[in-house]
């Protein structure tokens, strides 16, 4: 396969890779960025998918923004391959500050105030979230009776707002790579058109012939 690595990482190796590339997260962007900018496809279908890709990184819905950005990108006619890599935006350099801006945002929207202490406690809220589908599911089959305090809390506490707050700051994210990317790669790629045209100017000229001697 085109894409299949040679080397087979280590799922530690994969957890360490996504928290710091090897190399850094400058070469990481430079190569993402190299990546965008020879996809074969128009500027303004490649635009289109960056802000797909963008925009999904604003959404609550963690694992799943792959396929969020594939599904938007394929709905706006864009480049789904620019959609995948624009959704490394997020990163975990990235989503403490992102989920900040989407809670108050939407915190704000819904009218409700922004517990400050959120980013010291989400993973306890997502914790207990998922604890609640664990024993509730578990309940089905038993006496034990279904308990869904925890997983009301993290509904109106995180995941409405972060998913009502997110829509600005995405929309916003997603119109600044679509305008700054737009020009960027149609000036790469006529520039990278005006080349090739002369490469085959050159290789459609006949060499010169050689003088004949006396």
């Amino acid at each position: 396969m085109v894409f299949r690595r040679r080397d087979k990482r280590s799922i530690g190796r994969i957890v360490l890779d996504g928290l710091y590339p090897r190399g850094g997260w400058g070469r990481a962007l430079y190569y993402i960025t190299h990546r965008v900018r020879r996809l074969p496809d128009t500027p303004h279908k490649i635009a289109r998918g960056i802000f797909a890709g963008l925009f999904v990184t604003f959404t609550p819905f963690y694992g799943l923004h792959f396929v969020l950005a594939a599904l938007l990108a394929r709905l706006m006619h864009g480049n789904i391959v620019a959609a995948l890599l624009a959704t490394l935006f997020g990163n975990p350099l990235t989503y403490v500050p992102i989920g900040v801006v989407a809670l108050k945002t939407g915190h704000f929207i819904l009218g409700t105030e922004f517990d400050e202490a959120t980013d010291t406690t989400l993973v306890d809220k997502f914790a207990g979230a998922a604890a609640d589908l664990k024993d509730n599911a578990i309940a089905l089959f038993t006496d034990d009776r279904a308990n869904w305090a925890q997983l009301s809390q993290f509904y109106n506490e995180v995941f409405l707002p972060y998913l009502v707050g997110g829509i600005v700051p995405g929309i916003a994210a997603g119109l600044a790579g679509y305008y700054l990317t737009l020009p960027v790669i149609t000036a790469y790629q006529n520039r990278r058109r005006v080349r090739l045209k002369q490469k085959l100017a050159g290789l459609g000229k006949s060499p010169a012939q050689p003088k004949d001697r006396p």
